[in-house]
């Protein structure tokens, strides 16, 4: 008796599992699958492009002197930072700074010859136009009283004759009194002589200076000397290097960029950046040249991001990768990349839960990142999204939202 009422439970207990099964099924077919959803809402979106490209190091600077000489002092060592100007090399000096004297003697003795000119000399020549215009007035009165006379037969035509030699000559005093004064006057050839002598020994001094300063060799550009080939005592000659310097600046990364891009490039974009030797180590850069050739061979652009805080691992052609920012929109509609379908043309599409039907939506893609795809256009914000199944369209469905 009791085996026959177990028996009729177990046989209820199975009944009631195919009827609860038999329900589900039902409830399932009827109701459709569940499918994980998102409500698409309006977020920030920096659109990037990447790239390769490699290191370009700042070159080197040779140091080498323009003169001959003996060196008197080498103030820096190897190694050692140094700022644009600083003294490097003192060659002697006293050759070149005899020179400087003597260019400034010469100097001031042109000087004294211009004010001479103009102080002197020029006054004295107007005063002797004066002198001169007197003597031929008193020569022309003497002239005109003596043929008066020897018109009336007082006189003989001898002492007529020397009064016209007086007059003659009181004529040309004048004449070349008035030529002394022209070449004396702020355009005579005396004072544009004289002018010019200044120049010369102006132009003299400015050289010797020049030389003088060549005997001190300074740092064209800061940065930090990495070679020194001389030592105090050393007789240095024009053209061999004595010093090679690394110049401080930015780093430069060179990379190439699709020509499909060039209208999104911009100067002054920022940009992260990793060697390919140092993947999890990425450091900032700012695109500061665009080409404005393109590479026919490689259809790209060539532009260059400066690095303001090198990595000290950086080296000279190393390979890099740069994901350079390009826009920055505030409100963008993403979705999870494997919320993405795509048709056999590549066309782009997702699912929309509907009204608890699912409904094919054709989308446009933008941007891509890690795990998610811009949405240009298909969906807006407000709009569902089924994430992790595939449905026919039409289908009903069973959505469980998750944030």
């Amino acid at each position: 008796m009791a085996g026959s009422v177990g028996k009729r439970f177990r046989i209820g207990l199975v009944t009631i599992a195919g009827v609860m099964l038999l329900v589900w099924l039902v409830a399932s077919y009827l109701l459709g699958p569940r499918v994980t959803t998102r409500v698409l809402a309006a977020t920030s979106l920096v659109r990037t492009i990447v790239a390769s490209g490699r290191v370009v190091t700042p070159l080197r600077v040779d140091v080498s002197s323009q003169i001959s000489g003996a060196v008197r002092a080498v103030p820096v060592r190897e190694g050692q930072s140094v700022v644009a100007g600083q003294a490097l090399i003192e060659i002697d000096g006293s050759e070149a700074g005899a020179s400087v004297e003597q260019a400034r003697a010469a100097l001031m003795q042109t000087e004294a010859r211009l004010r001479q000119v103009r102080e002197l000399a020029l006054p004295a020549a107007q005063q002797a136009v004066r002198q001169a215009e007197v003597n031929l007035q008193n020569s022309q009165r003497q002239h005109e009283r003596l043929l008066a006379l020897q018109r009336q037969g007082f006189i003989g035509q001898a002492q007529l004759d020397d009064a016209r030699r007086t007059l003659d000559v009181a004529e040309s005093q004048l004449r070349s009194a008035r030529l002394q004064v022209s070449s004396n006057d702020e355009r005579g050839s005396e004072l544009l002589a004289a002018r010019a002598a200044v120049a010369q020994a102006q132009a003299s001094l400015a050289m010797a200076q020049t030389r003088q300063a060549y005997t001190t060799l300074r740092a064209p550009v800061a940065g930090i000397l990495i070679a020194r080939n001389v030592q105090r005592g050393d007789v240095v000659q024009p053209g061999k290097v004595l010093m090679v310097l690394s110049p401080a600046g930015s780093t430069q990364l060179v990379v190439q960029i699709d020509e499909k891009n060039l209208a999104r490039l911009k100067s002054g974009q920022k940009a992260l950046a990793s060697a390919d030797a140092y993947p999890d180590q990425r450091f900032g850069a700012e695109l500061v040249y665009i080409n404005p050739a393109i590479d026919l061979q490689r259809g790209s652009v060539q532009v260059k991001l400066d690095v303001a805080q090198a990595p000290a691992y950086l080296r000279q052609d190393m390979t890099i990768s740069v994901e350079l920012e390009v826009e920055r929109l505030d409100a963008a509609i993403v979705v999870p990349a494997a919320a993405l379908q795509y048709s056999s043309d590549g066309a782009a599409w997702v699912m929309k839960h509907v009204a608890g039907r699912a409904v094919r939506q054709a989308v446009k893609t933008g941007q891509r990142q890690t795990g998610k795809v811009e949405i240009v256009s298909g969906v807006i914000a407000g709009d569902e999204v089924i994430l992790d199944a595939v449905v026919a369209d039409g289908r009903r469905v069973r959505a469980t939202p998750v944030p």
